[in-house]
């Protein structure tokens, strides 16, 4: 299983989302503190270099969750602090880190610093060594690969 370095595949990321950005700016390390404080989670380190560096990037399909000061509800949906609430309802271990919500489902950061699928359909053991790998396999890759199928 290859290993990815964190800062080559964010720069991969915005270069394929060719600039595009959500409105919500980057968090600083003081929102981020204030999350972790809020939430009770202590962010991985590659955690909080990709909230500062590229958690604003729109690139394909998925979106990750935001650390936003806004209370504008468009904003909230894709909220941090909103979505960890939102699955523990629905079943994700109160130790695993959400960071992505897709159609039901989450990704997650779990303690061992893996990223970890959970499916509202039932259990999945779906994982990626850590978030480099997942950002690179999921979030880039599967979109390209999605990208060829619908060219062919």
């Amino acid at each position: 299983m290859p290993t990815y370095d964190l800062n080559t595949v964010l720069a991969e990321l915005k270069t394929l989302s060719k600039g595009e950005i959500s409105r919500v700016p980057l968090p600083d390390d003081a929102l981020i503190a204030q999350y972790e404080r809020e939430t009770g989670f202590t962010f991985p380190e590659d955690y909080k270099v990709f909230l500062k560096k590229a958690s604003n990037v729109s690139y394909g399909l998925m979106e990750p969750l935001y650390l936003t000061t806004s209370t504008d509800p468009i904003f909230l949906a894709q909220d941090l602090k909103e979505n960890i609430v939102a699955a523990k309802q629905v079943g994700v271990p109160a130790d695993w880190l959400p960071i992505c919500y897709d159609n039901g489902d989450f990704y997650c950061i779990v303690p061992d610093g893996r990223v970890r699928f959970w499916s509202h359909n039932g259990y999945s053991d779906e994982s990626w060594e850590d978030l480099a790998a997942w950002i690179k396999q999921v979030w880039i890759d599967e979109y390209l690969q999605t990208e060829e199928d619908d060219k062919a």
